[in-house]
């Protein structure tokens, strides 16, 4: 099973992120990790900010995957991201900028602090920061 290739896309707003054959791929969904090879069980998920690993033929890709829906058919994954960068696209100044605000905003709330929305600004910073140290 792990020889048969499926067809992977991956869609944003502004442009296919990436569409080509690939062995698996892995990504975390609100219900934690996913590994999916060809001939999986059909099913929709909700992306979950996390790592994305592509197995190709020869060899991995990484991406930051940070928000989005997927679509497992048998033979195709289809992955609508609102989110989804390279390790090469991040902006590290940036990155950083936003895990200080969030950092900010969780260690001295206010009345008006959304909790959630913060921690969840500070997981993707977070991301964007690991993944960005893994680029050659």
């Amino acid at each position: 099973m792990a020889d048969r290739l499926f067809k992977l896309e991956i869609i944003r707003p502004d442009r296919v992120f990436y569409s080509g054959d690939v062995r698996m791929v892995e990504y975390n969904t609100t219900e934690g990790e996913v590994g999916v090879y060809a001939g999986h069980i059909p099913m929709t998920q909700i992306i979950a900010p996390g790592k994305l690993v592509i197995t190709e033929e020869n060899g991995e890709k990484i991406a930051a995957l940070l928000s989005g829906f997927v679509e497992v058919t048998e033979s195709r994954v289809e992955i609508l991201a609102e989110a989804c960068e390279w390790p090469e696209d991040i902006d590290r100044v940036r990155a950083e900028e936003a895990k200080r605000r969030a950092e900010r905003k969780l260690s001295n709330p206010d009345g008006k602090t959304d909790i959630l929305k913060a921690e969840l600004a500070l997981k993707r910073a977070l991301i964007r920061l690991s993944i960005s140290e893994g680029r050659k």
